[in-house]
């Protein structure tokens, strides 16, 4: 059963009702028996299963990475390093 929100138009009282679809909307505030009107809001998303991981696509027999060292995997440079970089100074 879905959770709906509610606001007063004379209190300005927002509050959530648990209730199922087919249940008639509430039309009075339990606070001040104002008129009251429904928000609309996003629903919530739930992923399930596979296929919603970065894991999920990867190809178990490909290697990631131009180097074969673990630092240069690391770098964005991959081996294009200058004297300045910390890996290009121990790769060279």
């Amino acid at each position: 059963m879905p959770t709906y929100e509610y606001e007063c138009l004379e209190c300005k009282d927002r509050f959530e009702l648990f209730q199922s679809m087919n249940d008639e909307p509430v039309r009075t505030c339990a606070k001040c028996n104002g008129r009251v009107r429904k928000l609309f809001s996003s629903a919530g998303i739930i992923f399930k299963g596979s296929g919603f991981y970065v894991n999920d696509y990867k190809n178990p027999g490909k290697k990631e990475g131009a180097g074969s060292s673990s630092e240069g995997a690391l770098c964005p440079a991959a081996g294009n390093c200058s004297a300045t970089c910390p890996a290009g100074a121990s790769s060279e």
